[in-house]
């Protein structure tokens, strides 16, 4: 055998005993569609545990049939550690895979989910187990812990959804979950078996403010108690505190608010490696939407009276680079998306619309080539349409990817600023007219003031 080929061999074995790693700002994961994360940390690493959007789904409903595990021990690059869990492993499982959690305890680990139970009408709590955080995981009961006639809070019969578990100090465990209704309930130390009753808990503006939508999220920080959950629809995420895990619970305000391409959204906070870190979805990959989502992450910390600020849906996530583009000839203003448009205009408070990420050209990420990515509309490119500038979602075509491409060229007016030649149109730059942008030829010298930015903060 050549040594080339020996070569190629060895190519292969590594890159099959090896697991996938994705590396980039939000969303965290980008192979895949990926929704509803949930997070644990074990022996210096964090796990996160999502739902699966299959590619193929329909653009009205999900398509969901397992879940998958990702860990990381810096919180940038995630390792994917397969799919650890289908719908499948619980014979009396309808074959979705809905919001899911897993937890350790006593050397094992313990993933509550929810899926339709096809045995008892209606959305129901299942619980796999494993000696590994990995897998692989077994149905710990052969039934559903939680069937939908357990639950009379509300009407409908997938009020059984969105399962979160949480151990107290104390030991004692308390699964909570929901929708259009908030349940709780305490669990043996056994994890696979109910303490006493379900215990509803009205929705009230005292407790929930505008309203439980659904995926609770329970912790415990300096002995207050906290309860994360997506409020309204579209969702945001709101939480309340309280003093006991078993409430009252008195509401303390929206989190995040809804995203621009996804009318769910699911909350996790974690702590790990000395800083918090809150994990969401949204819609913001090529052909990505409401059915086919994608986890994101964002870094923040309390404010001083262990209140949670109000956190921003971004791009740029944990360790991308948010710019701002400065004109040459009106140097105190900006590229702005102003309602899809992109014009030049003054600084402004907040600059949120004035922010972009500049990545490698999609249709061309060699020779200088760049695309603009709006920080605070994920998903959304600057894009040339006949000579016209627009904000718009990706698609993944082909020719998205061209249109919103350009090549990165020393300044035409100022060689230390920089010009953007349209890669799909090379006779095209980028420039501002009337303050607004859009792709022209350049002959004057005021074109080529009009065509020379700076890329900075």
């Amino acid at each position: 055998m050549s040594k080339l080929w020996k070569l190629l061999g060895l190519m292969l074995v590594l890159l099959t005993c090896f697991p996938f790693v994705s590396y980039g700002d939000n969303p965290i994961i980008t192979d895949v569609f990926t929704a509803d994360p949930a997070t644990l940390v074990y022996d210096g690493t964090c796990y996160v545990y999502v739902g699966h959007d299959e590619n193929d789904a329909p653009n009205t409903g999900y398509k969901m049939v397992d879940w998958k595990v990702y860990s990381s021990t810096d919180m940038v690059n995630w390792t994917d550690r397969g799919t650890a869990l289908t719908a499948k492993t619980f014979s009396w499982s309808g074959g979705d895979a809905n919001a899911a959690q897993c937890i350790y305890r006593n050397g094992k680990f313990y993933w509550y989910v929810s899926t339709h139970d096809k045995t008892n009408p209606g959305v129901a709590i299942g619980v796999a187990v494993s000696d590994s955080p990995t897998g692989p995981f077994k149905d710990a009961l052969g039934r559903a812990l939680i069937t939908n006639d357990m639950t009379k809070y509300a009407s409908h019969s997938w009020d059984d959804l969105d399962p979160t578990v949480f151990i107290d100090d104390d030991g004692q465990a308390y699964l909570y979950w929901g929708n259009k209704a908030c349940y709780w309930v305490k669990l043996n130390d056994d994890m696979i078996s109910l303490k006493g009753a379900i215990t509803a808990i009205p929705i009230t503006k005292e407790a929930f403010g505008p309203g439980f939508e659904e995926a609770p999220w329970l912790y415990k920080r300096n002995g207050l108690y906290y309860l994360l959950y997506a409020s309204g629809f579209p969702e945001s995420i709101a939480y309340s505190t309280s003093s006991s895990p078993a409430g009252p619970w008195t509401y303390r305000g929206i989190i995040m608010k809804p995203t621009p391409t996804s009318t769910t959204i699911h909350p996790a906070i974690v702590d790990y490696k000395g800083a918090s870190y809150f994990l969401y979805h949204n819609g913001s990959l090529p052909g990505g939407g409401s059915y086919k989502r994608s986890v994101c992450i964002q870094k923040f910390q309390y404010n001083s009276d262990g209140t949670i600020p109000l956190l921003t849906d971004t791009t740029t996530g944990l360790n991308g680079t948010m710019s701002r583009m400065k004109s040459y000839n009106f140097q105190n203003m900006y590229w702005r998306n102003s309602d899809f448009n992109v014009k030049i205009e003054a600084n402004v408070t907040p600059a949120t619309d004035q922010f972009w990420q500049v990545v490698p050209g999609l249709a061309d990420s060699t020779d200088g080539n760049v695309s603009f990515r709006s920080v605070y509309y994920p998903g959304y490119y600057l894009r040339q349409n006949n000579n016209e500038l627009k904000l718009e979602k990706q698609d993944g075509s082909t020719k998205f990817s061209k249109d919103a491409t350009f090549k990165k060229v020393p300044g035409l007016k100022d060689s230390s600023w920089s010009s953007f030649q349209s890669f799909a149109a090379p006779d095209l730059y980028i420039r501002h007219s009337n303050y607004t942008l859009r792709m022209s030829t350049i002959s004057t010298d005021l074109d080529r003031q009009d065509a020379t930015f700076l890329i900075g903060k």
